[in-house]
């Protein structure tokens, strides 16, 4: 480039200038993507992620015997009768006619069926003041809490009838209503205030309704087009409501934050006197490059919740990997065509008083910039301090506890069934979640069948990890049966965990285990928990190494330096460490809890923290590369590093903190939920967003990159023969001999 003009590669610079000479071509074909992918998706029909492929182990094996026998489980629920003073008992008459006005409620309502009284199947507390009467809800279970209403209702006025009495509902499609009815619109409003929220503040940023307006766009149109493709992935992958959700969080993210990259820059370079065409090349050819780095970056970390084996891990990862990936592509396509056809008209709808530029001023943010003389001025200082507050805020995640949450656990005192769930565990410990072996043989009825069903239920007593009632559920034709037992330590998961390792490592082997030909997983809500968390933890190694060392490789490849490459992983690492700790102190250590609404919690849900680690590392490489391409570019014009530093830090603050405060903002919006684990989701995200947009790319990244000098951009020799992907640079013209020096007068190679 020493002639005086650069030439502009690669696959952003291309696609961007294409685009913005082929405009209403690159408009039409995104159009046409979008509404092929939604219509085609909705053809196809969405296969979800069915319950036998959820886990591997135990819970899997019982899924895939009752899928293989047909055997459709109907959504049980149980109505407590609880005296509520020490004097009456299930023997006394008052008792006994309130349990009769139970059943008969029920059974007149038409919508049940198999309905016991407890003095038929001795489901009464051993202090007698508790009953439970059972029974199933007619057709599929998982519509149940469509149909459960009339049932609720009955049982309501039995208790109006029985002042004397506790009478409660509570079962699958009970609770399947209650928390449809508190928690499903609350979920709706979350997800579409993330679409204002951010409009806001881009307004805010960019003064002006139709640059605000594109970002969003292309976000929800990016999102529309993976919803459509899902459809169409899900014959191979099945996918998830989950999924989803996770999906338009990460789609909204990147959408907006990829295209807020490219429109600054390009109307960064407007004013400062390029015209249109040259403003876009050089918007192409640098934040469209630093796009495609983070994009690849953020889709293989997405990949890596691959390797899991969860069936929806793998769903949310693949979902979160396409929308990443189809936004990637919209803004170095579709957005250049816009911009080439809005010209000036991207000002239109100018905010008063907001965002008032002069042409050819400098943008630098004035905050920022102060910092940076203080940071650059006294590096040593200025990584002690803020390594050492990040590692202050990491030090509770070593004491980290993760599990299941219970249901009190999930959702606190603020649901009237949460109470009924806590009493009846009370009352019955275990009763509420029992385990469920489910039991396959050649011939349920034959002799030595019966007996080992017979001697389990007895050995399951007498060992400790039940109270009982065992109960034994037949299925002759499918010769299958079901036991359940209520599990010794109830909603105490640790406590229940020991009663349950008794059943399959003691019980199960005395009993069952003798009898050829017989298959006996044991599953439950215990049990699926205690599976689940199994496989997580033999998933943590590969996908953490697949995510660091790929991640790694990208950054090498894409700065052709092995020191940019070794600290995007570090700091990575600081961030998302400072994120597991907070989490800890809030959530498990109570610290500030009353601020969240997390009070009691004590403990992380179980797949959070690879969740986080996973989704993290992609999204903190957006603000990474986007900040050390602005930096090189300046070294590459002849800036010395720490000019380099201040000019890359500076110029890229401002778009660099909109597109943290849209991330916190949506994240926030997670945090106000009610459900523990998505807030626990939110608050992490949101505090891991803020730090990685201050303390890491505003005073750590410019202070160690200060330290290292011209060993930024080392690359030993023996790695040059790797591919070199460092061409998209600035179409500007390089002056002959500006090109920067090190000490001893040779050309750096940046």
């Amino acid at each position: 480039m020493g002639n005086g003009e650069a030439r502009v590669r690669g696959l952003a610079a291309r696609a961007g200038g294409w685009s913005a000479r082929h405009r209403w071509a690159a408009v039409g074909i995104w159009v046409l993507f979008v509404v092929l992918a939604m219509g085609l998706g909705s053809a196809a029909g969405r296969v979800d992620v069915k319950d036998s492929d959820q886990l591997k182990g135990e819970t899997h094996t019982a899924a895939r015997i009752i899928e293989d026998a047909g055997i459709d489980e109907p959504a049980g629920e149980t109505v407590l009768i609880q005296a509520k003073g020490g004097e009456l008992k299930a023997t006394d008459a008052e008792f006994k006619d309130a349990v009769t006005a139970v059943v008969r409620a029920v059974e007149e309502t038409g919508r049940v069926t198999d309905v016991t009284s407890p003095y038929d199947t001795k489901t009464i507390s051993k202090d007698g003041r508790s009953a439970l009467v059972q029974f199933d809800m007619r057709g599929e279970a998982d519509t149940a809490g469509e149909r459960v209403e009339p049932v609720l209702k009955a049982v309501e006025g039995v208790q109006k009838d029985h002042a004397s009495l506790r009478i409660e509902e509570i079962g699958g499609a009970s609770m399947m209503k209650t928390f449809d009815d508190a928690f499903g619109d609350d979920f709706k409003k979350a997800e579409y205030s993330a679409v204002p929220v951010a409009l806001g503040i881009l307004l805010i940023a960019f003064g002006a309704l139709v640059a605000a307006l594109l970002p969003v766009a292309l976000a929800v149109t990016a999102i529309m087009a993976t919803m459509g493709l899902m459809g169409l992935v899900s014959h191979l992958q099945p996918m998830s409501d989950t999924a989803n959700s996770v999906m338009l969080l990460v789609g909204m993210a990147v959408g907006v934050d990829y295209c807020l990259f490219y429109l600054r820059r390009e109307r960064e370079e407007r004013e400062a006197g390029h015209d249109a065409r040259t403003a876009l090349g050089i918007a192409a050819a640098t934040s469209g490059r630093a796009i495609v780095v983070s994009g690849v970056t953020v889709c293989v970390a997405m990949a890596g919740m691959l390797f899991t084996g969860l069936a929806e891990f793998e769903a949310m990862g693949l979902a979160s990997l396409m929308v990443v990936a189809v936004a990637m592509v919209g803004s170095v396509t579709v957005l250049p065509a816009l911009l080439s056809l809005l010209g000036e008209r991207v000002e239109k709808g100018r905010i008063p008083f907001l965002n008032r530029r002069k042409p050819g001023a400098r943008q630098d943010s004035r905050f920022w910039t102060a910092v940076l003389r203080r940071v650059l001025a006294r590096p040593v200082v200025s990584v002690a301090v803020a390594a050492g507050a990040l590692l202050a805020i990491t030090a509770p995640a070593l004491g980290m506890k993760t599990q299941q949450f219970t249901l009190d656990q999930e959702f606190g005192d603020s649901l009237p069934i949460v109470q009924t769930y806590n009493r009846l565990n009370d009352a019955f410990p275990g009763g509420s979640e029992p385990a469920q072996v489910v039991v396959k043989a050649d011939d349920i009825n034959a002799p030595e069948v019966k007996s080992a069903l017979a001697d389990f239920r007895d050995r399951a007593i007498s060992s400790g990890a039940s109270r009982g009632p065992v109960e034994i559920k037949l299925h002759d034709s499918q010769n299958v049966a079901f036991v359940y037992v209520p599990l010794v330590g109830g909603s105490d998961q640790d406590k229940a965990g020991e009663s349950l390792d008794k059943l399959r490592d003691e019980v199960r082997p005395a009993t069952l285990g003798r009898v050829d030909g017989v298959d006996a997983p044991i599953t439950g809500q215990i049990a699926g928990s205690k599976d689940f968390n199994d496989q997580l933890a033999g998933a943590v190694v590969p996908v953490f190494a697949f995510v660091v060392v790929f991640a790694f490789a990208l950054m090498l490849l894409s700065f052709r330096s092995l020191t940019i490459a070794l600290t995007s992983i570090v700091l990575n690492l600081l961030s998302v460490g400072a994120a597991y700790g907070i989490l800890v102190a809030v959530f498990q250590h109570g610290w500030g809890a009353s601020l969240v609404g997390a009070e009691g919690v004590g403990a992380i849900i179980t797949w959070l923290p690879l969740f986080l680690f996973v989704i993290l590392f992609g999204l903190s490489m957006d603000y990474h590369v986007f900040v050390v391409s602005r930096i090189r570019e300046a070294r590459l014009r002849g800036l010395a590093t720490k000019d380099a530093i201040r000019h890359g830090v500076v110029t890229t603050a401002g778009v660099v903190t909109s597109a943290a405060v849209i991330m916190v903002a949506v994240f926030a919006i997670f945090g106000t939920l009610s459900m523990q684990s998505m807030k626990q989701m939110g608050v992490g995200l949101a505090a891991a967003v803020l730090i990685d947009a201050t303390i890491i790319r505003g005073v750590l990244l410019p202070a160690v990159m200060a330290l290292l000098g011209e060993r930024n951009w080392y690359l030993p020799k023996w790695l040059h023969r790797l591919p070199d992907l460092t061409h998209d640079e600035a179409p500007q013209a390089v002056v002959a001999g500006s090109a920067a020096r090190d000490d001893e007068g040779e050309p750096v190679k940046v």
